[in-house]
């Protein structure tokens, strides 16, 4: 059941987003360097920048279809907690690997969750308000 609404997503598109791009210093783990700080960064930036161009109550260029938001997202959230396995720092300590595997599995169970079409989509499709 998908009860989680666009623009709930939305703003945790946003916070996920910076708090990807703020990990390496939150989590104390940026003096490591290679893949395990870049990785968080690029997907964070990414993340923000998909969810601009999204349709939906926080994407101000509506050009992305919802659903394919939601490709993007599992597909960057699984690389995400694969990522320590894929570029072998998975035997780094415990606050460098693991924020890459929860917020990956967390994004997840979000996405599985969230609603696939705004409230009132046919409404902002063409339909003039009076």
């Amino acid at each position: 059941m998908r009860f989680i609404p666009t623009k709930v997503h939305g703003i945790l598109d946003y916070v996920v987003g910076v708090a990807l791009i703020a990990a390496p210093w939150l989590f104390g783990f940026a003096g490591v360097g290679g893949a395990a700080v870049i990785i968080p960064i690029v997907l964070g930036v990414g993340l923000i920048v998909y969810s601009l161009f999204t349709k939906y109550e926080w994407g101000p260029f509506g050009l992305i279809p919802m659903p394919v938001h939601l490709a993007f997202d599992i597909i960057a959230s699984l690389f995400l907690a694969l990522s320590p396995w894929i570029f072998g720092f998975a035997g780094e300590a415990l606050n460098v690997w693991l924020p890459h595997v929860v917020v990956g599995a967390a994004v997840v169970v979000v996405v599985l969750f969230s609603q696939t079409q705004p409230q009132g989509a046919s409404a902002k499709s063409g339909a003039v308000r009076a």
